[in-house]
């Protein structure tokens, strides 16, 4: 075969192969442009998730008619002033963009140069259809219409509407995200999705465009090291999400994926969030032109550092210097109005004698009555106590017998003082045989998260939460296996507000989700109402859970349905589910939790693989002591 060239509008498919994968593709595109062009003001409109249309106005320099028509021409370009292409500081530069997309689509431009007349000029995928004067403020206005749809080839391969306007979305939100001092707004069939102003600085844009809550529950990063700077917002440790969709990343203001990027985040991380959690960030990173090369990918996604040792360390040291600054900070709790509507309960009087002396439901005994035959060394101990609780004075006896004889226990209410470090509660029962119950009887609880429990040989430490939330999963299974998981109904049900693609995704799945005893309903454009919510899992945060559901359902292909990711989904379900560390558990419900993990299969380890339970055996504690 001969080698030939190949015509001019095959020339510019192939090109548009490269570029325009799908709406987002050309979206950032005509995007960039206009940020080249020095616009303050960036307008988007789109139909069916810009499939049907495209439209991109701004109010930057504007172009004459002659620059309309060369702009449209392949590797025509006003951004590289000479052939130093290694020092190219603007967002496009290839000069492919523009003939890429008219070649596969109808393409509108319209621009105006301040001082001059307005013109206009529509190319037909490829062929030149009309131009002519146009009348419209100073700046550019770009509208592309049916992208592909002269190419059934590529048209076929694209995904629903929906999904390309949450690509579209994404692309804008990055954008938007590195120029603060560009206003822009979205448009979708009609409805505005997407307002940002420029007054806004970096941190409120940031918060704008992912979570208002960062905005009070991140810290600032400012670095500069060897001509390098860093910037950005990284979210505290506390406040993360069930994906590594929330990472953001730019490098010379162009919004980048960067492998090293990403790597640098999670080691910066590592060790304060569990494995399954992953950081909310958005980092901006200035790097010297000629030490990266921004033209490894056409569509300039990707980058190539050349220290990348540098740029690693420079990463992980801004953030763990700025998440140390932060200190004890964490989520940030209730309001201050809120937290004040709780009252302390009051001690109800002593009992009568020859009462059974038991507790009123949510009534603690606190202290010690060595009056009683069952007080002694059979007693459990878990931390925290309420205020308000009787509080015990263990008077020495007029024998001199001191603390450790016969005390009179003070049942006076005491309201202003500190409240007492521990309560106690009977636990009778004795070691129980190693071969029926090998994880032991209930002692106590450290900490508010760890069960301490005495089996016949040994101590067992158990994680309340790790250990529950793998039961929950377990049940989940059971009764997915059986047919569907049982709902419980909320008697107010809840409105959960997420971004539109979320609720897209979230709203396309509701059906699979009811077999989850999960039933969720469309509430407006941002919103998802939650009428029931699995029964295995309680009282569970209807919001945490659905947000952690439309997070998890955007990191699989829309192919796969929730049953094939069973375990992903079943798993966020039976983590919001889940005994919680910070929760004070009574022996009746320690125990329950340790029989129960002894009949559940893989109850050794949590749905993250770590370790549930550990025991210390008597030789254990033996040598800790220097008995061996």
């Amino acid at each position: 075969m001969s080698i030939r060239r190949l015509p001019e509008h095959l020339v510019n498919r192939i090109a548009a192969g490269e570029v325009v994968e799908r709406p987002a593709s050309a979206l950032k595109e005509l995007v960039e442009n206009a940020l080249d062009a020095g616009a303050t003001r960036i307008g988007i409109a789109l139909s069916d998730g810009g499939l049907a249309r495209i439209e991109v106005s701004d109010d930057g320099c504007g172009m004459a008619a002659d620059e309309i028509a060369l702009a449209l021409e392949r590797h025509a370009t006003s951004k590289l002033p000479d052939e130093a292409i290694e020092n190219v500081v603007t967002m496009g530069f290839r000069g492919e963009a523009l003939p890429s997309i008219a070649s596969v689509a109808r393409v509108a431009i319209e621009s105006r140069v301040r001082g001059a007349e307005g013109w206009a000029r529509t190319v037909d995928n490829g062929r030149l259809e009309r131009e002519g004067p146009a009348a419209l403020p100073p700046g550019t206005r770009v509208v592309v219409e049916q992208l592909f749809a002269r190419v059934p080839a590529r048209r076929k391969f694209l995904r629903s509407p929906r999904a390309e306007y949450a690509a579209c979305l994404d692309a804008v939100r990055r954008l938007a995200m590195a120029r603060p001092d560009v206003a822009f707004t979205l448009e979708h069939d009609g409805r505005r999705a997407l307002v940002v102003t420029s007054a806004e600085g970096r941190p409120a844009r940031v918060a704008a465009l992912t979570d208002r809550a960062l905005a009070d529950n991140a810290v600032t990063i400012d670095l500069e090291r060897e001509g390098l700077v860093l910037g950005g917002v990284a979210g505290l440790p506390t406040f993360n999400r069930g994906v590594a969709d929330h990472q953001y990343l730019f490098v010379n203001g162009r919004p980048v994926k960067d492998r090293l990027l990403i790597g640098a985040i999670r080691g910066a991380y590592a060790e304060m969030m569990p494995r399954d959690r992953h950081a909310v960030v958005a980092l901006f990173l200035d790097v010297p032109p000629s030490e990266v090369d921004v033209n490894v990918h056409p569509a300039k996604t990707e980058v190539r550092f050349r220290d990348p040792a540098l740029v690693r360390g420079m990463v992980v040291s801004g953030l763990r210097r700025a998440l140390d600054e932060a200190g004890f900070r964490s989520v940030q709790r209730p309001a201050a109005d809120a937290m004040a509507m709780w009252r302390p309960e009051p001690s109800l009087s002593p009992s009568p004698s020859g009462a059974s002396g038991e507790l009123p439901p949510g009534q603690f005994r606190s202290g010690w009555e060595p009056d009683r035959p069952d007080a002694g060394l059979g007693w459990g101990l878990s931390a925290g106590a309420a205020l308000g609780e009787t509080s015990p004075t263990p008077n020495p006896s007029p024998e001199g017998e001191g603390l450790y004889g016969r005390a009179v226990h003070d049942r006076r209410t005491t309201f202003f003082t500190p409240p007492p470090a521990a309560r106690a509660e009977p636990a009778w029962a004795p070691p129980p045989d190693t071969a029926e119950h090998p994880l032991g009887v209930a002692r106590g609880q450290v900490a508010k998260t760890y069960i301490v429990a005495e089996a016949a040989d040994g101590l067992v430490l158990v994680d309340q939460h790790a250990a529950h939330e793998r039961l929950v999963l377990e049940r989940m299974r059971r009764a997915l296996a059986g047919g569907r998981v049982a709902a419980q109904a909320l008697l107010i049900p809840e409105v959960v507000e997420l971004d539109e693609p979320a609720c897209d995704r979230l709203e396309a799945r509701a059906g699979e989700l009811a077999e989850f005893g999960l039933d969720l309903e469309r509430f407006g454009p941002r919103a998802m109402l939650v009428r029931t919510t699995p029964a295995l899992l309680g009282t569970a945060d209807p919001k945490g859970l659905v947000t952690d559901l439309a997070d998890e359902i955007a990191a699989f292909d829309e192919a796969l349905s929730l049953r094939e990711r069973l375990d992903a989904v079943a798993g966020t379900m039976a983590c919001h589910g889940s005994v919680r560390a910070g929760r004070i558990l009574s022996v009746v419900e320690m125990n329950a939790l340790l029989r129960e993990m002894e009949a559940t299969p893989h109850s050794g380890q949590c749905n993250h693989g770590r370790p549930t339970w550990v025991k210390l055996a008597h030789g254990d504690i033996e040598r800790l002591f220097g008995r061996r």
